[in-house]
């Protein structure tokens, strides 16, 4: 089941997040976040944006979600993605199915483009993204440092719809909820 995220799923995303985070360049982040860490993410990004959780069997398994590109003003209608998934559901269709609804639910905001930075080399996503409609578009060299080695991260786009004449970006609809 698709639905969108609640606090009472930070310890769960903590959890999903925390290997990504410990063992892979995947996540610049060299801190596992803390449960109130995460909520209190939860929290901001919600406020502009959806994030969305999947279960299985009643348990969150993957999670996906959209966050400001910059935080400049004219930057408004680009948000940049990310999705995890817990390692034991990896290739099942979970992130494509988390992303398909992220992204309409990005287009019924009136976001216009979604960017995705990939830490490299990272094959599976690379493959995801690009099954989703992105291009690569760029890549910062040695950008990242993390586990004694240096990274690149390469950038990917994907335009949810053509631009007009923009409006405020809509609320996100946090009352998601559907079958997977």
């Amino acid at each position: 089941m698709l639905r969108s995220i609640t606090q009472n799923d930070a310890a769960r995303i903590v959890e999903i997040y925390a290997p990504y985070v410990q063992g892979t360049a995947i996540s610049f982040e060299t801190e596992v976040p803390t449960i109130e860490e995460m909520k209190n993410r939860i929290t901001e990004i919600t406020e502009k944006f959806p994030w969305l959780v999947f279960e299985s069997e009643g348990v969150v398994v993957g999670y996906a979600y959209a966050s400001a590109h910059r935080s400049r003003c004219a930057y408004a209608w680009s948000v940049e993605v990310s999705v995890y998934l817990d390692t034991n559901f990896h290739r099942q269709g979970i992130g494509r199915k988390l992303y398909e609804k992220l992204f309409q639910l990005l287009k019924e905001q009136g976001a216009v483009n979604a960017f995705a930075g990939i830490a490299l080399p990272n094959e599976g996503s690379v493959k995801l993204h690009e099954s989703m409609g992105f291009k690569k578009i760029g890549q910062f060299e040695d950008i990242g440092y993390k586990h004694e080695k240096w990274w690149d991260v390469g950038w990917w786009q994907m335009k949810l719809q053509q631009p007009d004449r923009p409006t405020a970006l809509k609320k996100p609809y946090l009352g998601f909820s559907a079958p997977g």
